[in-house]
């Protein structure tokens, strides 16, 4: 179990001391997704192949522009693309980026290229949820992997239909925010939480000497800003400030990795667990049996059905007033319980009202 240094004991409850910018957010100063569509081209035959339709027709669309007219060649639908690739692009539009800015790109395959390595991705829009493009993306692309295949054979080294290009969208247009203009701001928790909450509206008012922030809900916290008053430095000023926090005990279980973290403010209450397995394995062969000689039988296949069980001993957990969580990980390992097994255990404990934790299965 590990511990933060910050962290004190307080009573029965533990304490984290944490800073405001590391627990909340300012409402209204956010980041905003960015999409686009365009092609990759440079490839070396791994890209789109002549069934994947759009990426043809989004060169022509693209050659057209460039003043080359290829609507009525004989020869389109003999065109071949495997050079390029047609590909998504997301990236992250983050708050008060002004136009000239730069930003990171990630490039996705949207047909059945093998691999975008070597590729460069054309101008491409980037749209924001409005409709509006908000960015120009183009450059090489940096890929963590690679896909190469002849005679047959293919040899591949992590995800080589996806790709970065650093730093390769400029921004052009900003998102409208006037920090001046706004009289009050609001905070908003990660988790919400009515004491952390309260906790922060006091340690705000303490610092600054005044009654500024005012916990409206479990989330939510108003700063009253004044009229004359440098909004960046208050808030400069806010999020600095460290705070008490109470997290909300948690277990997380993730069934299809078989990963279970539990944190260090699960309590347990007092409970005997009883864990025991019964495996039982129907194997069935064929077998062919054969008429006798000069006999009328005919060939048959007849199965032959074998049933294997096994019961394993009850094994038994006791777990006393004030059990901490090591002592229930040590005695599950002790009993041989696999990543499975404790999961299983866990949902059974919460369901028992012996495990006081929010449960969260990924």
């Amino acid at each position: 179990m590990l511990f933060l240094p910050q962290q004190i004991q307080a009573g029965a409850q533990r304490v984290k001391l944490a800073r405001i910018k590391d627990i909340a957010s300012v409402e209204g100063v956010r980041d905003n997704q960015l999409v686009g569509y365009g092609i990759v081209v440079g490839l070396r035959g791994t890209g789109d192949s002549q069934q994947t339709v759009f990426p043809l027709q989004t060169l022509v669309s693209t050659l057209q522009r460039m003043g080359v007219n290829l609507q009525q060649s004989p020869q389109l639908s003999q065109m071949r693309t495997q050079n390029m690739a047609a590909v998504f692009l997301s990236a992250t539009l983050p708050a008060f980026a002004r136009p000239g800015n730069k930003i990171d790109v990630t490039v996705s395959s949207a047909g059945d290229a093998r691999s975008l390595e070597g590729g460069l991705l054309l101008l491409t829009p980037l749209y924001g949820p409005d409709g509006q493009i908000y960015a120009e993306a183009q450059g090489p692309l940096v890929l963590g992997g690679y896909a190469v295949g002849a005679n047959g054979n293919l040899k591949q080294y992590n995800h080589p239909t996806t790709g970065r290009v650093p730093d390769g969208a400029m921004v052009e247009r900003a998102v409208p925010l006037d920090l001046a203009r706004m009289r009050t701001l609001s905070l908003l928790l990660n988790d919400a939480d009515f004491r952390t909450a309260e906790m922060m509206a006091a340690a705000i008012n303490r610092e600054t000497g005044r009654p500024l922030a005012h916990a409206v809900d479990s989330r939510r916290i108003t700063l009253a800003v004044q009229p004359s008053e440098d909004v960046p430095s208050l808030l400069a000023e806010v999020e600095s400030i460290e705070v008490e926090t109470y997290p909300r005990a948690k277990v997380v279980i993730n069934e299809r990795t078989g990963t279970v973290v539990i944190g260090g403010d699960v309590r347990l209450q007092p409970v005997s667990i009883l864990h025991g397995g019964l495996s039982v394995n129907v194997v069935t062969e064929y077998q062919v049996s054969q008429p006798g000689p000069f006999s009328q039988g005919t060939t048959q296949i007849v199965p032959q059905t074998t049933i294997q069980t096994q019961d394993q001993p009850v094994n038994r957990i006791e777990l006393k007033q004030g059990a901490t969580v090591d002592e229930l990980v040590r005695d599950l390992q002790q009993i041989g319980a696999s990543a499975r097994d404790v999961i299983s255990i866990l949902q059974a404990m919460k369901e028992a009202g012996a495990l006081e934790a929010e449960l969260e299965v990924l």
